[in-house]
């Protein structure tokens, strides 16, 4: 049986791709309880996750650590952004326009990582002919 990392970027990408999803989510999640008092807005961490992973690494190069970063513990982290900040009356901290624009960022994210995702397997397909 050979033994490869051939897909260690694929299995990263999708990962963000996965936190990147949630993120959508929770941001129409945010939208939906704009009008709920006491709601805090939610986010979703997955850069900082990663970064964290790859300092720890004992490894020096970039294709080291991703060769050797557990995935199984790569994942995005959602939390509650601004507990104790509220501009409104009624508790919420939810903006829309800043939502909207979290929205925008976050789908062109999204398009990158899979056009990353895409390129990485153009790549295999390359070596492979």
């Amino acid at each position: 049986m050979i033994n490869t990392n051939i897909y260690n970027y694929i299995n990263v990408l999708d990962k963000a791709a996965d936190a990147s999803a949630l993120r959508n989510k929770a941001i129409g999640n945010n939208l939906a309880n704009v009008d709920t008092p006491m709601y805090k807005r939610q986010d979703v961490s997955f850069a900082t996750e990663f970064e964290r992973a790859l300092r720890h690494s004992r490894y020096k190069s970039l294709d080291e650590k991703i060769d050797n970063l557990n995935i199984k513990n790569l994942h995005g982290r959602v939390y509650t952004d601004a507990i104790g900040y509220s501009y409104r009356l009624d508790g919420n901290n939810v903006d829309v326009d800043t939502e909207n624009a979290e929205m925008a960022k976050n789908q062109l994210t999204y398009s990158g990582i899979s056009q990353s995702i895409t390129a990485e397997f153009q790549n295999i397909m390359s070596v492979c002919k």
